[in-house]
């Protein structure tokens, strides 16, 4: 009798201890706490390993590993194939390790002091700043007053969903200093929205994350991430449909702004761009009367200048995005933006980075203060690509570390480290694009090829003036699962007289996969080049320069 009394008893005592533990896990820092109806801390999906993802998946409901040998972008802009600072090419090993297995830390680690409170209070909040709007070409507060928004961007939701939780965004507030941070749901790629991701899933994490945003007193960017898919029409119904529903969700929220295309891309125009556009500003105006509202621009959100000429017309707290990644993309890109700007276009920079175009690469620092300089000279809000510990220089966070939360200096990049630098006022090191970027705690990327240059000559087409000079160099290369990567950068200069078109024959081996600020087609000894409607005219002295692209050999 008393082993039949004590078993029941033991058991009672062993589900009550188990229930204690299940209801007093580890809370969040103080002040912080999750949204009103109670979001898990994240999705927890991820693409399963070994499959491409340019594949049509096997499952509609992904696995808990990244893609083995696939490219879950890291988009740069600006690569004519896909602006890469989310990507690497196709075929290649992302090397990174999907976060979730680690159990966050909720204490703010010694080295990342909490940003000033002076310096944070004074920064936009919702609490502060409420909800945006834009006036002229100013994004401004409730009381009309200018506001700057400096963040970071998730990678894919599907790929990196664990950095999506209320202790995370709590840290990037408090001791970051962050005031906005942009939720990346990809639509074509593996596991995206509209190629059998789960969308259930991947919308639960866009909600939950915008509440946790608000929680933390920061603004959310809601990401509609197309980048395969080129064109925002192709899945404008899709879009229709998210945008309907997470408006009517969230938008009596003060701290929301929708991105409704990220990177129009290939041969999207600016009239295919503004006629989605126009199709979708209404969506969410009916539930959402004055959020403000972020359209991609062509050419992987470059082409700000084909905007500023034709914006759209008729509604209010509309604002152009533009992409850049600084060691690619430097002077004629800045000064694109700043004369857009004199133009009267409000612009917002909803994805940096300071590698190169790839991603990956060295960082160059020194141009990345010149971006940051000309951008809080105009006001223009800024959004560092990536929240994720991808094995990429475009990464914040180190490959080898596994937490969600609770970050040292040692658990970042040199670009995670660069963007601490920034929010917190401090000037960062010049580093030129010949020093890697590799944080102490990463394992060295492979060996490169040391650059080459191929520089050349030749006459130009018939019916043209000048002679066209020019420069070929290998700026990177790194081994991928399917064969060698070489990405290149091509100076193409005009010595003769005023020309209104150029082109080159390049001798590379090779497929190009990725390409930017210039047409290419395979000829007989390589590839010939011709400019794009903004380079082709080259008056007599005059160069196109940051032509690039990347071949699979």
């Amino acid at each position: 009798m008393k082993k039949v009394a004590f078993l029941p008893a033991m058991c009672v005592t062993l589900l009550l201890l188990i229930a204690g533990c299940a209801r007093n896990g580890p809370a969040p820092p103080d002040g912080a706490s999750g949204p009103s109806d109670g979001p898990t801390e994240s999705a927890g999906f991820s693409a399963p390993s070994g499959v491409d993802a340019n594949s049509e998946p096997e499952s509609t409901v992904p696995e808990e590993t990244e893609p083995e040998g696939t490219a879950p972008e890291s988009q740069a802009p600006g690569t004519e194939q896909g602006s890469t600072g989310n990507t690497a090419p196709e075929g290649t090993d992302p090397s990174s390790t999907a976060p979730g297995s680690a159990a966050p830390d909720s204490s703010a680690p010694a080295d990342i002091p909490p940003a000033d409170p002076g310096e944070r209070t004074g920064a936009a909040r919702p609490s502060n700043a409420g909800a945006l709007r834009v006036s002229g070409t100013d994004l401004v507060g409730s009381d009309g007053k200018k506001v700057q928004l400096r963040g970071i961007s998730t990678h894919g939701l599907a790929w990196y969903p664990d950095y999506v939780n209320s202790r995370l965004f709590h840290e990037l507030s408090e001791d970051w200093g962050v005031n906005a941070v942009r939720l990346a749901m990809y639509t074509a790629e593996y596991g995206g929205y509209c190629s059998g991701g789960d969308r259930e899933a991947l919308y639960k994490l866009v909600t939950d994350g915008a509440r946790w945003a608000k929680d933390s007193d920061m603004y959310v960017i809601i990401d509609w991430h197309i980048l395969s898919d080129s064109d925002p029409n192709t899945h404008a119904d899709d879009a229709a449909e998210f945008f309907g529903r997470v408006s009517r969700e969230l938008g009596k929220m003060d701290n929301v702004l929708y991105e409704i295309c990220n990177e129009p891309n290939g041969s999207t125009g600016w009239e295919d761009v503004k006629r989605y556009a126009e199709r979708l500003i209404p969506v969410i105006r009916q539930n959402d009367p004055d959020a403000v509202i972020l359209v991609g621009t062509p050419q992987w959100c470059q082409r700000v200048d084909l905007a500023a000429r034709d914006p759209i017309t008729g509604y209010d707290n509309i604002m152009y995005t533009l992409h850049f990644y600084a060691a690619t993309h430097k002077g004629e890109l800045r000064e694109r933006m700043e004369r857009a700007a004199g133009d009267g276009l409000p612009i917002f920079v909803s994805e940096f980075g300071i590698c190169d175009a790839s991603g990956n690469g060295a960082v160059d620092t020194a141009e990345a203060d010149k971006w940051v300089k000309a951008m809080d000279e105009l006001g223009v809000s800024y959004v560092m690509w990536s929240l994720s510990n991808k094995a990429e220089s475009a990464s914040a966070i180190a490959s080898s570390c596994q937490k969600t939360s609770g970050f040292s200096s040692s658990d970042l990049t040199d670009t995670g480290r660069w963007l601490l630098k920034i929010l917190s006022g401090t000037p960062s090191e010049a580093q030129t694009p010949d020093k890697p970027a590799v944080a102490p705690t990463e394992t060295a990327p492979p060996e490169t090829t040391p650059p080459e240059t191929a520089p050349g000559s030749q006459t130009p087409p018939s019916g043209d003036e000048g002679r066209f000079e020019w420069t070929l160099e290998m700026v990177n290369s790194w081994q991928g699962g399917d064969g060698e990567y070489r990405q290149y950068s091509l100076t193409v200069k005009n010595t003769g007289g005023d020309a209104e078109s150029w082109s080159v024959d390049i001798p590379v081996e090779g497929e190009i996969v990725n390409s930017w600020n210039g047409n290419f087609s395979k000829s007989a000894g390589g590839y010939t080049v011709t400019g794009l409607d903004y380079n082709s005219a080259l008056p007599s002295g005059a160069a196109a320069r940051d032509i690039g692209f990347i071949v699979r050999k």
